[in-house]
Order: structure tokens, then sequence, then C-alpha cells
């Protein structure tokens, strides 16, 4: 990630700073230099690997393919017809791959998962972790906003099995799960219980913290997404 074309602008520096230190750091040079993204000790915070039922047959074996579902199929959970989708973004085998709930109408009239101010915010907590945001790839359990703030029991299940086939093509060395409606799909676990653990899906390291919205409307608890996003990191790959 070297070279001229990684430098940060004024503005840039100055976001990335903002995000520090409402997160409540206040170093800026350690004794030793750090990697993120290297593979360093594994941390003692450990969770079950989570299991799901991966998504039925039918559904596209690759990436591309994957993504041209979403964009057409008229079969996936909380579809309206003419509703806008927020799709999902990113490269295969990404660093990170971010995984929301449910988009509100500002993500979808992005056409993304998270848009808005809520994406500038989430770009300065990829850049405190050295990760550029074209390394992430972002993804929403729907592509639809819905009316409320929870998924029933049925959409939940198939939101959980596509975005097991979904993670399974991307192919990620790390996934966060961002906010309370993932953590309950995935992992079965509401947002309080799988915060400051390590859990993994199928095989991948996952932490859960809060959502960039979330952090929007109660900055204090960025010190708390930081030290999610520092296990996160701190976590060996293979």
């Amino acid at each position: 990630m070297g070279g001229e074309s990684d430098a940060l602008s004024r503005e840039e520096a100055a976001s990335l700073l903002a995000w520090w230190l409402d997160a409540g750091v206040d170093t800026g040079i350690a004794e030793e230099p750090r990697n993120w993204l290297a593979s360093p000790a594994k941390p003692e915070a450990r969770a079950a690997a989570s299991s799901l039922t991966v998504a039925p047959a039918e559904t596209p074996a690759s990436l591309d393919a994957f993504h041209s579902w979403l964009r057409e199929a008229s079969d996936l959970p909380l579809f309206r017809a003419g509703a806008a989708r927020a799709l999902p973004h990113g490269p295969a085998e990404a660093e990170i791959m971010l995984v929301t709930g449910l988009p509100d109408r500002e993500d979808a009239a992005d056409g993304r998962p998270i848009g808005g101010e809520a994406w500038t915010l989430t770009t300065r907590m990829l850049a405190a972790i050295q990760v550029q945001p074209d390394q992430a790839y972002v993804a929403s359990l729907t592509c639809f906003p819905a009316a409320g703030t929870r998924l029933g029991s049925d959409d939940a299940q198939r939101c959980a099995e596509q975005m097991k086939r979904h993670i399974g093509l991307v192919a990620p060395k790390r996934l966060l799960l961002l906010g309370d409606v993932p953590a309950r799909a995935l992992l079965g676990q509401t947002l309080a219980a799988a915060r400051g653990k390590v859990h993994r899906i199928d095989g991948v390291p996952t932490v859960v913290t809060f959502h960039p919205r979330h952090l929007m409307q109660r900055p204090g608890d960025k010190a708390l997404a930081w030290r999610d996003l520092l296990l996160l990191m701190s976590e060996s790959v293979s």
C-alpha cells in the first residue's frame, strides 16, 4: 500500500486524526512500528465458530453472477418492485468484508450498503487500521430498506443463507459485522453479547461492532469501536 498514490491529502489526514481523537487514541507514535495487515499473535478472546445453512444450490456460482442476480432478481428478501437497491461493492479476497443489516433510504438512494455521511465515517475507520476503501468489500443482508429496524424470522433466515453464500464467493481475510441485525442473523447473538470476541464464520475471523450511523449519533462509543477494530486486526489470517 505504499507509493505516492497512497499519500493522504491534508483533508484526509485531518479527517483521520479526528476519528482517532474521538476514539480516544492519544498516542501518535508507538515504540515499535505496527503493520495492521500482518499476522501477529492470536488474541485470547474467542468465540465458537458459526455454522450457517448454505444458500440454495440455484444461487449463482461466481461473484460476478451473484452481483448480477442481486441487481435483477425479484425473489430477494424485502423486494419491492421499482425500489432502489443498495448493492455490494469491493474486491474479491478483500482485506476486510463489512456486513451491515438493513440499508436505510439514504443508502439505497446512493446505491450502496453504507451511504452518505456514514460512508465518510466508515472510510475514516478503515484508514485508522491502514485499509483503503477500495481494499474493503461492503455488503448488506438485504438490498432493500425495511419499514422497521428488525427482520422477521423468515426474512432473517433467508438473508443469513444468502449472506453465507456471498461471504464464500468474496472469500475475505476478515469479517466486520456492523450492528445488531447482522450479529443476530449470522451469529445468533445480540450486538452486546457478540462484541469483544473473535468469532469465525466458515473459518473467517469475525468481529462485531457498531454501525457507523450509531457512532454518528453516539460519538462516545467510538472508543469501543476502536477496540473492536484492534481486536479484528490482531487476529491471524491464513
